[in-house]
């Protein structure tokens, strides 16, 4: 499994993880990442979304439709800024991950987990085998297609 330290974090992803913060729109490494495979808590390791539920948004953020699992994420009210939101927590390292709206496709439900690139990793599926995450694979519609 791929994980980092707290210590291992550069400023961006200390600042979205450990402090709450939120990297620019359009100017994160996964919004218009479209690569078949996984995204994992960047400091556990922990699987969160896969490629088969995020969607493109328009936001300038990754977008997901549902999470892997609700035991692997923590929603929280959020009243900062002024506004009332949910924010979206990791709960393999308490790091902060981003919000979840009511705006996603109604098809798959209705919600957008909008993430912030900085607290995920991306691991592809071709490696996900050699990684430690081959038990994920079943997850993907076409088993074996890249």
């Amino acid at each position: 499994m791929l994980k980092k330290s707290k210590d291992e974090l550069n400023d961006l992803e200390y600042l979205v993880t450990q402090e709450n913060g939120t990297e620019p729109p359009f100017q994160n490494e996964y919004w218009n990442h479209f690569e078949k495979g996984i995204y994992v808590d960047k400091l556990s390791g922990k699987p969160l979304f896969t490629s088969e539920e995020k969607f493109e948004s328009d936001c300038g953020w990754p977008s997901f439709s549902k999470a892997l699992s609700d035991d692997d994420v923590i929603e929280l009210v959020d009243k900062s800024f002024g506004m009332v939101r949910t924010e979206v927590r990791s709960e393999g390292s308490d790091s902060h991950l981003g919000h979840v709206f009511n705006d996603g496709p109604k098809e798959t439900g209705g919600l957008r987990y909008c993430i912030n690139s900085a607290a995920v990793q991306f691991i592809p599926y071709d490696k996900l085998e050699e990684l430690g995450y081959g038990d994920l694979i079943p997850h993907f519609k076409d088993q074996g297609e890249k």
